[in-house]
């Protein structure tokens, strides 16, 4: 892990990804680390730079040396993004890591410039059954000898609390991996931060985000698992209420941990909001981990006949589908009576139809029919079955000629 030290505070932090790629900053939630979203991690890695911090009091950071709040999360990753990054930042948060993103994004929104939240603390309520059943144990810990004996009893019984906490963590039918759940359960009872779990817990109740989501501009994916037992599902009715522009998805079989529970649904919203191909989680050989692609196709779109009706977050998902290909002036793109299944938008220059003259002509007998301009779009409904194109495609006369292609068909045809 690599360790930062930003205003006197020391970050242990997990990185991966290419360093010239934009970052992903990854933000775990209560009474947990950096392996918390470790899944996500995985394939966004493969386009961005991650950076998956350890919150100060978590995992291997030493904590604040004052009670914890959550604007002093938030001020201190905001003064990280300003190190590592020269511009905005993808956030990806988990549960008060959720709560911390909006927050930052609140308070310094010219360094966000999209989100990724998984089931986020909206209310700074939690669920009814962690009142009851882990509050008190909670607040004990805000005391040093409360924590001593919190984790002296845990350490006697430890089975009995696994049985208390999992209903609140994990649906009934989750498909998390016994060694993820005792990964997870290990930096809960991880010794020495009783007093920053206390602190946290309080935190999160002082920072309700109600009435505030109206005011947030990054894009946002918020996903949400239907039988989260820690942060309810009433605070997803906030978001619905406040913030009809988050992309909010609930996904069954999935409670608090949607990333290990649901991870192929989870994965595929993901790749899908930050414009990840779809179909495979190997990069195009065209765009590599150029990010600047992505969005730069995506702001194209707009104007496209493909693309104008569309959100920025739907633009961006259909962007990643898409390779860039350079042609010389009177270069042939496709020939008719070729079989394929691609379109192509064209983006610069112009594109020339030819049709032959009749179904027996030779290829020198063949008729301009249109001469295609930057958005619009070359396609056939043939090409949905793999079938004949019915007209030659060939770069214009002047200039440079650059049409881009889906690298997958079922972007442009779901």
């Amino acid at each position: 892990m690599t360790t930062y030290t930003i205003n006197g505070q020391r970050i242990y932090v997990r990185e991966d990804g290419t360093r010239r790629a934009q970052v992903a900053l990854h933000i775990h939630g209560w009474s947990s680390s950096w392996f918390a979203l470790s899944p996500v991690i995985s394939y966004v890695s493969r386009r961005y730079r991650c950076l998956a911090v350890d919150l100060p009091g978590y995992g291997n950071s030493p904590r604040l040396p004052h009670p914890t709040t959550i604007y002093d999360y938030t001020d201190l990753l905001a003064a990280l993004i300003q190190h590592v990054s020269g511009g905005p930042v993808v956030l990806v948060g988990h549960s008060m890591g959720g709560m911390i993103s909006i927050t930052l994004a609140l308070r310094y929104p010219e360094l966000v410039e999209r989100m990724v939240l998984l089931c986020p603390t909206i209310s700074g309520r939690l669920s009814t059954y962690i009142d009851l059943v882990i509050s008190p144990i909670t607040r004990l810990e805000r005391f040093s000898l409360g924590s001593k004996i919190s984790n002296m009893l845990e350490s006697q019984v430890i089975n009995v609390t696994d049985r208390i906490m999992r209903p609140a963590l994990f649906a009934e039918r989750s498909g998390i991996s016994e060694s993820d759940y005792m990964r997870i359960r290990a930096d809960a009872r991880r010794p020495g931060q009783g007093r920053v779990r206390a602190e946290c817990y309080r935190a999160m109740q002082q920072s309700d985000l109600r009435g505030k989501l109206g005011q947030i501009e990054a894009p946002t994916l918020v996903i949400w698992g239907a039988e989260d037992n820690t942060v309810p599902l009433r605070d997803a009715g906030v978001i619905t209420d406040e913030w009809p522009s988050a992309d909010l998805r609930i996904l069954s079989k999935a409670s608090h941990w949607p990333q290990f529970e649901t991870p192929e649904q989870t994965q595929r919203y993901i790749a899908s909001f930050l414009g990840l191909p779809l179909s495979s989680m190997q990069l195009d050989q065209t765009i590599g981990t150029n990010v600047a692609n992505v969005s730069d196709i995506a702001q194209f779109l707009c104007s496209s006949d493909i693309g104008n009706t569309m959100n920025l977050t739907q633009r961006t998902r259909l962007a990643a589908q898409f390779n860039i290909r350079m042609y010389s002036p009177h270069q042939e793109i496709v020939h008719a009576d070729d079989i394929g299944n691609h379109l192509f938008v064209i983006k610069e220059g112009c594109v020339d139809v030819l049709v032959p003259v009749t179904p027996e002509s030779s290829n020198t007998e063949i008729h301009h029919v249109a001469t295609l301009l930057p958005g619009q779009v070359a396609g056939e409904l043939a090409l949905l079955d793999s079938g004949q194109r019915s007209a030659t495609l060939r770069a214009g006369a002047r200039g440079r000629h650059t049409p881009i292609t889906p690298s997958r068909t079922p972007a442009c045809t779901g």
